[in-house]
């Protein structure tokens, strides 16, 4: 393969390493938001064709009532229980390794992990990200989910 697939997080996190509050909330991300200014996600979210996240991320997004955002994207939803696939994702209950190895095998676009921070524990601990993509936010939280 000439342009091999990479695996990359896209993510914004506070000055001290924080992704969300401790109960999972992320509306301190609302003090950077800007009208027509997506922070390069628009110019991102063009370079891939796959999406990975948690089921904990994906059951966060179906709550904020809007359509799925990843519906021109394959996407798979790892979890622990649920299988199969809907009208949106895949769920995936085997190995993280094995499904990156076979996304990495076949030819496409990048692929973005979206979250949340269990899914990124478990690909960095597995040596299985190639980029982050890493946006600070000037706040302190002080704890949270990392």
């Amino acid at each position: 393969m000439d342009n091999p697939r990479k695996v990359i997080v896209f993510i914004a996190a506070s000055l001290d390493g924080f992704i969300a509050q401790p109960d999972g909330d992320i509306g301190f991300l609302e003090m950077v938001e800007r009208p027509n200014e997506d922070h390069g996600y628009g110019q991102f979210i063009d370079t891939v064709d796959t999406v990975i996240m948690g089921r904990k991320t994906y059951d966060k997004i179906q709550s904020f009532g809007i359509p799925f955002p990843h519906t021109n994207k394959t996407c798979y939803v790892l979890s622990r229980t649920q299988q199969g696939l809907d009208e949106e994702v895949t769920f995936y209950n085997g190995e993280t390794q094995a499904l990156i190895d076979e996304l990495k095998q076949t030819s496409g676009k990048n692929i973005y992990v979206e979250g949340g921070a269990e899914v990124i524990h478990v690909l960095r601990k597995q040596h299985l990200i190639d980029e982050y993509v890493v946006s600070w936010i000037p706040t302190l939280l002080g704890s949270g989910i990392q």
